[in-house]
C-alpha cells in the first residue's frame, strides 16, 4: 500500500492555504509550485478536473506504484482489509493445488491475473507470443468473412467468426500432462512498418519531424493446434489488455446517460448497427447484456439486462460479471461457486483422449483423477468427459468439481478491482497543458474522448454469491475518463477484430511509464506512444477520427507537443 492518505492531506492542505492568495482568474506562471494549484480552478481546467475519479476515486500519489491505491470509498466504507486480500489474488501465482491460490488448468492462458497487467496497467509490446510477464496479449482466431465486404479499402477482412475448437480466449498454456491447446512456440509475431499512409498523408508533418508507425502481423500454423479437429482458413488478431484502473467509476455511470451519448452521436455519425439501431434510433438488441449467473443490484433489485460498457467489442455491462470477473474465472480456469465448470472446448478434450503420451502417463499414476479404472479406454474415457465444457456439472459424473475460489476470496477479489483508485491529474497549472485541452476540443477528440461523466446512485449489480456483502461505491461523483463507452472505427492495417472498438478512457494513462516501465497505446500495442496513436487515427480517410488526426497532423510542432503534455496530464 501507498501512503496515499498522508500525501492527500498534505498536498490538499497545502493546496487550500495557498489558493486564497491568487485569483482564479489569473495567469498561471508554470514556474509556481504544482502545490498551490491543486483542487482549484486554473486556466482552462475547473477545480473537479484535479480528481478525475472524483473525491471518492482519486489517490494523490502520482508516483511509482499509483495504480495499486485504494479509492477513497474503500477507507470509507472500512473495506481496506478485503481489498489488500483481493490485491493477493491479483498478483499471485494459482497453482494446481495449494490454497488458497489453488486450480489452475488444466488450460489456461496465465497462471496469474498480474502477468498480463504489468503494474495493473496495459499490456507491454511484445517480439514473441510466448506467455510471459507483462506480456498481455491475447489471441483473436476467427474465420475471415470471404468477401471482405467490412473492409472499404478491400483489405483482408478483420470481420469473421471465432474458431471453434479453442476457446474465445485462446489457451496456450496447460498442466501435466496435457499439451496446451496452441503451442505458442510456434506462434509467430512479425512487426511490420507502414510505408505510406492510406490516407495519403505524408510520413512526416507539414514541419519536416518524421514519424513511424508499426503493426504486428500474426501467423500461427496448423501444427501448433492440440485439438481434433484443427482449425482451418484462419486469420489472427492480437488484443493487448487494458489497465484495471477505476473501472469501477465506470460501473457507476447511469445506463441512461450513455444512452443519451448513443442518441447525440448517432445524429451525426454511423454507430454499430449491432448495438444501434438507426431505423427505430434506438438501442439495438446487442447493445444488452444478460448476466451469465444469477444476480441483484445492491438494493435487491431484479436486474435482467444491462447496457454493455467494458471490453473493445463491448461484451460486459457490469464490472461484477465483466472483464475482472470473468478473468479470474476463464484466465487461470480456476473454478468458484458460480462458474463450477471448466473452461474449455470439446476438440481439444478430443485431441488429449486420444493423445497416447497422455494416456500412458495418467496410466502410470493410479492417483491421477483421470485414472479411472486403470485401462486406457477407461482413462481416455475419463480425460474426455473431464476435459470437455459442460456447464450442468450436477447432472454429469464427470463434472461435480469442488468449488476452487472461495466465495470469500472472490468477494475480496471484487472489492479490490471495484476499489482501484483514478491518480490525480498532474501539471493542469501548465500554459502548455492548458493548450493542449484547448486544441483537443477544438480538433473534435472530445466528440469519442469525451471528458466528463456524472454517476448516479450507483446501485450497482452483483452476482447472487456475494450478494448482501458491501463494493466500493461511487455515488454523485464527477469524474474525467474520456471515453463515450461507444465502439467506433479506425480501419488500420491489420485492424481489431471486428473492426469496431470501444474508445479507450484516456484518464491516467500518461503515468503508464512510470507504473508499467511501457508506454505502449491502441488494442495491440502498436501505438508507442501519443503521436503514433493519434497518427493511426489516420492511417485511413474512411477512419471515424481522420479529420481530429488530419488537424493534429497540421498543428505546429509546439502544439503537438502542447497535446501530447495534456494527454500525459490527465
Amino acid at each position: 500500500m501507498n501512503n496515499r492518505i498522508f500525501a492527500y492531506i498534505m498536498m490538499g492542505g497545502l493546496a487550500s492555504c495557498l489558493a486564497s492568495c491568487h485569483d482564479d482568474n489569473e495567469p498561471v506562471e508554470t514556474s509556481k509550485l504544482e502545490a498551490e494549484y491543486i483542487g482549484t480552478r486554473v486556466g482552462n481546467f475547473d477545480a473537479s478536473e484535479w480528481y478525475p475519479g472524483g473525491e471518492l476515486g482519486t489517490t494523490n500519489n502520482v508516483g511509482s506504484g499509483c495504480y495499486e491505491d485504494e479509492t477513497e470509498a474503500v477507507n470509507n466504507q472500512g473495506l481496506l482489509t478485503q481489498f489488500n486480500l483481493g490485491e493477493a489474488m491479483f498478483e499471485r501465482n494459482f497453482t494446481i493445488g495449494t490454497a488458497p491460490f489453488m486450480g489452475l488448468g488444466p488450460a489456461y492462458l496465465r497462471s496469474s491475473c498480474l502477468d498480463c497487467h504489468p503494474g495493473y496497467g496495459h499490456g507491454k509490446r511484445q517480439m514473441n507470443y510466448k506467455a510471459t510477464y507483462s506480456n498481455g496479449y491475447l489471441l483473436a482466431i476467427y474465420h475471415p468473412n470471404a468477401d471482405n465486404s467490412d473492409n472499404p479499402d478491400g483489405t483482408e477482412s478483420n470481420c469473421g467468426a471465432y474458431i471453434s475448437e479453442v476457446t474465445g480466449m485462446p489457451q496456450t498454456m496447460a498442466t501435466a500432462p496435457f499439451l496446451p491447446p496452441i503451442d505458442d512456440e510456434q506462434i509467430k509475431i512479425e512487426w511490420k512498418t507502414v510505408t505510406a499512409m492510406q490516407s495519403g498523408l505524408p510520413m512526416q508533418f507539414p514541419d519536416g519531424e518524421k514519424y513511424e508507425l508499426i503493426y504486428p502481423e500474426v501467423t500461427i500454423p496448423t501444427t501448433a493446434f492440440n485439438t481434433k479437429p484443427q482449425p482451418s482458413n484462419i486469420a489472427v488478431r492480437l488484443e493487448s489488455t487494458i489497465g484495471v484502473i477505476g473501472t469501477g467509476l465506470i460501473d457507476a455511470i447511469p445506463q441512461d446517460s450513455i444512452i443519451a451519448q448513443y442518441e447525440n452521436e448517432a445524429a451525426h455519425a454511423k454507430l454499430n448497427p449491432a448495438f444501434w439501431n438507426a431505423e427505430t434510433k434506438t438501442m439495438a438488441d446487442g447493445a444488452w447484456y444478460k448476466f451469465s449467473v444469477p444476480g441483484h443490484s445492491a438494493s435487491g433489485k431484479a436486474i435482467d439486462k444491462l447496457l454493455k460498457r467494458y471490453t473493445y467489442a463491448l461484451t460486459r455491462a457490469s464490472l461484477q460479471d465483466g472483464p475482472g470477473a470473468n478473468a479470474v474465472w476463464n484466465i487461470t480456469n480456476v473454478s468458484r461457486s458460480d462458474r463450477h465448470f471448466l473452461y474449455s472446448t470439446l476438440a481439444w478434450a478430443d485431441a488429449m483422449a486420444e493423445n497416447s503420451s497422455v494416456i500412458s502417463s495418467i496410466k502410470s499414476n493410479p492417483s491421477s483423477p483421470y485414472y479411472a479404472d486403470g485401462t486406457e479406454t477407461g482413462i481416455a474415457d475419463a480425460v474426455k468427459n473431464l476435459l470437455s465444457p459442460n456447464t450442468d456439472q450436477m447432472n454429469n459424473k464427470w463434472h461435480n468439481f469442488e468449488q476452487e475460489m472461495s466465495d470469500n476470496n472472490f468477494y475480496a477479489f471484487m472489492v479490490w478491482h471495484r476499489g482501484l483508485a483514478i491518480p490525480r491529474a498532474r501539471n493542469l497549472n501548465d500554459k502548455d497543458v492548458q493548450r493542449g485541452k484547448e486544441l483537443f476540443a477544438q480538433m473534435r477528440c472530445t466528440a469519442c474522448h469525451r471528458p466528463k461523466w456524472t454517476t448516479g446512485d450507483d446501485d450497482y449489480w452483483v452476482s447472487d454469491n456475494i450478494k448482501g456483502r458491501p463494493l466500493p461505491k461511487y455515488p454523485h461523483q464527477t469524474i474525467y475518463p474520456y471515453s463515450d463507452f461507444i465502439q467506433h472505427r479506425l480501419f488500420m492495417v491489420n485492424d481489431i477484430h471486428g473492426s469496431w472498438c470501444r474508445t479507450t478512457p484516456l484518464w491516467g494513462r500518461g503515468l503508464s511509464l512510470t507504473n508499467t516501465g511501457a508506454e505502449d497505446r491502441l488494442h495491440d500495442c502498436r501505438a508507442r506512444n501519443e503521436v503514433e496513436a493519434i497518427m493511426w487515427h489516420a492511417y485511413s480517410k474512411n477512419s471515424d477520427a481522420y479529420f481530429s488526426a488530419s488537424q493534429f497532423y497540421n498543428l505546429s510542432k509546439k502544439d503537438r507537443d502542447a497535446v501530447v503534455k495534456f494527454l500525459r496530464s490527465i
